[in-house]
């Protein structure tokens, strides 16, 4: 299995974030499951995680909180932008 690392970020309503890879696809991943968890349970705060980062591996938030890479690859889809207005 390939090992993709996000290059940028966008947070979207409903825990979504929309991530560009180091491949040059374009991926949304669903956040909202991982909410119910404790270690994510933070990220149900809109400002907290609106504040979505890149770092260099990964995305993060404050307070040590970030996705592995491979699960947001892998465990996203496709964006494609006709079905979502255009907006990226």
């Amino acid at each position: 299995m390939e090992s993709y690392y996000p290059v940028s970020v966008k947070t979207l309503p409903d825990y979504r974030l929309l991530l560009r890879f180091d491949n040059g696809e374009e991926r949304l991943f669903d956040v909202a499951p991982y909410l119910a968890t404790p270690f994510f349970a933070s990220l149900k705060n809109q400002a907290v995680f609106q504040s979505a980062r890149i770092n260099p591996l990964t995305v993060e938030w404050n307070g040590d909180i970030d996705i592995c890479p491979d699960e947001l690859y892998y465990n996203s889809v496709p964006y494609q932008r006709e079905n979502h207005g255009g907006a990226a």
